[in-house]
């Protein structure tokens, strides 16, 4: 486009230049045949020095001229070449040729001398070479194009000025949302434009409808919690009393697999609404200041019944005073609940399962068991969804409990370190939480 703007302005330029140089050409000649004058042995011309030195005041440009009478040259430059098809009406005729090397613009005009008797034609050529219209044509070309430069910046400066303040309501709308807390949902107010209110009323629509369907998720979640926990629970239960009334083996067998199968049941139902839970509080992380020595003491009393059943024992080393961290308590208690959970479920009976909190650049929540460890599997995969160890087939698991645990962790900014446990056979799975 620059370009194409460049080339018509240079253009228009050396018209107008040379148009100004033609009509300089056309008075000298015209002056120059108007002086002509018959006489009896022929034709004569009084030069009129004033044309020549009205082109000669142009520039520092070279002038030739040449005046033909019937034919042969009265006087000028004799190999100054003239233009084709020169009007005989006395119009000027101009052509831009090459003379002696350089180029010139040469305007002729016709004219006829004597009387009714004997009527000669003359043709006048005046000539100048084309350095000052080149010159002229160069300082028009600039001169525009500074002009036209000026009017572009000015114009893209405006444009600028008036994008900006066509997207300043929408700028501030977008500040006004991207400043909200993820629980904050609600109307945008933001003062904007007309074009802007079904845009807002859009959003304001949106959040509402997402709030509703938060609200709904939260409540579903803790209800269905309860209405399959419960029923689950009680089954076990009535399935516990029939077992020890039944005599026969294959009996009790029988009701031994339906446990483990409610077992499971409940397991995997349990830990599919904690993981439901984990992916939705996420998105709104609470920021409470929580005690986790406090938090881990809690974990530990709550699952001491389930190691008693073994002849587990829980070490603890914990800290005699508070470690203060700013998180969601129940996201956290659900990752403690589960690592430790993990940690007696695979531990053979009557061994230990060590928990400690400690304080660094990092505060490390770590739980070591005695059991199985992973059976040479691949570590860093245990994370994902519905992995488990290769030697675990024989014991109830969904392949969550590390799921939720890796996803509490990086919900809080932290991470989770699976390991092997350094002092013998068994694991150790560690929560690191940023200070």
């Amino acid at each position: 486009m620059s370009l194409t703007f460049f080339l018509v302005l240079r253009s228009v330029a050396e018209r107008a230049a040379e148009g100004t140089q033609d009509g300089i050409l056309a008075a000298s000649a015209t002056a120059m045949a108007d002086s002509l004058r018959n006489v009896a042995d022929g034709v004569t011309l009084d030069l009129p020095y004033s044309a020549l030195s009205m082109l000669g005041s142009v520039g520092q440009d070279r002038v030739f001229y040449r005046v033909v009478v019937d034919g042969q040259t009265l006087t000028g430059y004799d190999d100054l070449p003239l233009p084709q098809n020169i009007p005989s009406n006395g119009e000027p005729k101009f052509e831009s040729l090459v003379f002696r090397g350089d180029k010139v613009r040469v305007a002729v005009v016709s004219r006829t001398v004597g009387n009714l008797g004997s009527l000669i034609r003359a043709d006048v050529a005046v000539a100048q070479t084309r350095e000052a219209l080149e010159a002229t044509s160069r300082r028009i070309t600039a001169i525009a194009t500074g002009v036209g430069a000026g009017f572009f910046v000015l114009a893209t400066l405006l444009s600028l000025w008036a994008a900006q303040s066509a997207l300043a309501p929408i700028d501030r709308m977008t500040a006004s949302v991207t400043r909200r807390g993820p629980k904050d949902l609600r109307p945008v107010t933001t003062d904007t434009p007309r074009e802007l209110v079904p845009l807002v009323d859009a959003l304001n629509s949106f959040m509402s409808r997402l709030r509703a369907s938060l609200l709904r998720t939260e409540d579903f979640i803790a209800e269905a919690a309860h209405r399959v926990r419960t029923p689950l629970a009680t089954v076990r239960t009535q399935a516990e009393v029939t077992h020890h009334k039944l005599t026969k083996p294959e009996h009790k067998a029988a009701i031994r697999e339906m446990i483990r199968a409610i077992d499971e049941s409940s397991r995997s139902a349990g830990q599919m609404l904690d993981h439901a839970m984990v992916t939705f509080r996420a998105d709104s992380l609470a920021k409470d200041a929580l005690d986790l020595v406090q938090l881990t003491v809690e974990a530990c009393n709550r699952l001491a019944p389930t190691a008693e059943l073994k002849d587990n024992t829980i070490l603890r080393s914990l800290p005699d005073h508070p470690v203060t961290f700013h998180g969601d308590g129940i996201l956290l208690q659900a990752a403690l609940l589960n690592i430790l959970d993990n940690a007696i479920k695979y531990s053979p009976a009557e061994s230990d399962v060590q928990v400690r909190v400690t304080e660094g650049d990092e505060i490390c929540l770590s739980v070591t068991d005695e059991g199985r460890g992973f059976g040479g599997v691949d570590i860093s995969r245990l994370t994902e969804r519905y992995q488990r160890g290769s030697n675990v087939g024989d014991i109830v698991g969904s392949g969550l409990g590390l799921t939720i645990a890796h996803d509490v962790a990086r919900a809080h900014g932290g991470r989770l370190s699976i390991t092997e446990n350094t002092k013998g056979q068994g694991a150790c799975v560690s929560l690191y939480l940023p200070r």
